[in-house]
Order: C-alpha cells, then sequence, then structure tokens
C-alpha cells in the first residue's frame, strides 16, 4: 500500500475520475477528531459520487441516503493498494479527519429457479 498527498489543483480532476470508476462501490465513512474522538457516520453505504468545490471550498461525499460536507478542506490523502484505491483522508480546517474507505459492492448470487410444475 502507498499513501500520497494530492495538491489542491488536482482535487477537482482527481474526483471526477474517482466518481466515474468507483461509483456503486461502497463506502464507510469515519470521523476522527480530539474533540470528538472516533465516530463513524456512515456504514458500507452505495457511493454515488465524490466533488470538490473550489468556489465554496468544500468536498461533498454523496453516498445512497446521505450527503457528507466537508468545508474548508487542508490536505487530501490517497491510499492505494494493488487492486486500487482503497481509502481517502481528508483533513479539515479544524483537524478534523474524515476517513473514506471503499469495498467492492457485494456481489449477490443469481436467483435460483423455482422448480416444480408450471402453470400454464
Amino acid at each position: 500500500m502507498t499513501t500520497r498527498q494530492l495538491d489542491k489543483r488536482q482535487w477537482p480532476t482527481f474526483f471526477d475520475g474517482v466518481t466515474r470508476m468507483l461509483e456503486g462501490e461502497r463506502a464507510e465513512i469515519e470521523v476522527v477528531s480530539l474533540r470528538l474522538g472516533d465516530q463513524v457516520e456512515a456504514e458500507w453505504l452505495p457511493l454515488l459520487g465524490i466533488a470538490y468545490d473550489s468556489k465554496d471550498d468544500i468536498v461533498e461525499v454523496a453516498l445512497d441516503g446521505l450527503d457528507h460536507l466537508i468545508p474548508k478542506p487542508r490536505e487530501i490523502y490517497v491510499e492505494d493498494g494493488a487492486q486500487g484505491l482503497l481509502a481517502l483522508e481528508i483533513v479539515d480546517a479544524d483537524d478534523v479527519r474524515q476517513i473514506i474507505k471503499l469495498r467492492d459492492p457485494l456481489a449477490l448470487p443469481a436467483p435460483a429457479r423455482a422448480s416444480g410444475s408450471r402453470r400454464t
């Protein structure tokens, strides 16, 4: 695994690409700060998109049923593994760390065909 820091100029383009690649994968958001401790904001919800709005200086993480906003991001770190992007860590102006962990959606087996007699 490797961790790298993104330059602020890269943020909009990076998140556009991430959204296209990861849409539908499941994400967990953990918020870590000295004042609040560790809190899980979302547990493995489908990811709809991640965007950085430079005008309002905010990162938006859109999950199915949750819109998580991170105002005034100061640093963004990316953790890559052999199979691609594993996690993002976004540090805001108050030194609160928002950790977004990613995993593939669960592959459900195909429904079994019903056996027995057919109606005609």
